[in-house]
């Protein structure tokens, strides 16, 4: 459920919001920040497919040393669709792009999401003597620490904490010096106390977000 990722390793390392098939706008994004593909690192707070232009292409990322990810409920979706055989939720959620393959391409990109049951949902990242903590859309506790468990659905799905936070009724997470969520579509970066949601609609036609941590 958890990785650590240790800041020292990299140069620079930027945080991006839910990418939903737009790769074309990451790659932008990358040239606007002079990203060294050998040095940098993109960590993904997940929902790398659906709705977008090309989702296969995002997914091969998952295949470069240079991105990382957490799952997103998007890619849950799409696995419960491949497991059951029975994908009406996943493509009531822009999941049809998959049936459109043709059959090869199909096989291979099936083989990709496949690979997703491997992401994990909560990313800790060490850098400058703070600890970082990426999830989907939220950490369902109100202190982190490594290795704790937690609800899974809630890590990809909650908007409970969003939702406190927008009324004016939100706290910080103690453990932990900073939090970076996605799920959930706003005009721009949302920040309440130590939590950061970074998912701007970049697939409905908004900027892409990408956040320098380091």
């Amino acid at each position: 459920m958890y990785q650590r990722i240790e800041g020292e390793n990299w140069r620079h390392i930027f945080v991006v919001g839910d990418l939903h098939g737009c790769l074309s706008e990451l790659i932008s994004q990358l040239k606007l920040q002079h990203f060294d593909y050998h040095q940098d690192l993109i960590i993904s707070v997940g929902d790398l497919i659906d709705r977008g232009a090309n989702s296969p292409g995002c997914l091969a990322l998952l295949g470069s040393k240079w991105f990382k990810a957490v799952k997103g409920n998007h890619e849950e979706m799409a696995l419960e669709a491949l497991d059951e055989g029975e994908g009406i939720l996943w493509q009531m959620n822009g999941g049809d792009w998959y049936r459109e393959l043709p059959a090869l391409r199909q096989h291979n990109v099936q083989e990709a999401l496949l690979h997703c049951r491997d992401l994990p949902l909560v990313i800790e990242l060490h850098t400058h003597g703070k600890i970082l903590v990426i999830a989907h859309a939220d950490y369902p506790a109100s202190h982190y620490s490594w290795n704790q468990p937690v609800d899974e659905h809630l890590l990809v799905w909650s908007r409970d904490r969003l939702n406190k936070n927008l009324q004016g009724r939100g706290e910080e997470i103690e453990g932990a010096d900073e939090f970076y969520f996605g799920h959930t579509p706003l005009k721009e970066v949302g920040h309440f106390y130590n939590q950061n949601y970074i998912d701007t609609g970049a697939v409905f036609g908004n900027k892409l977000t990408m956040v320098q941590v380091q």
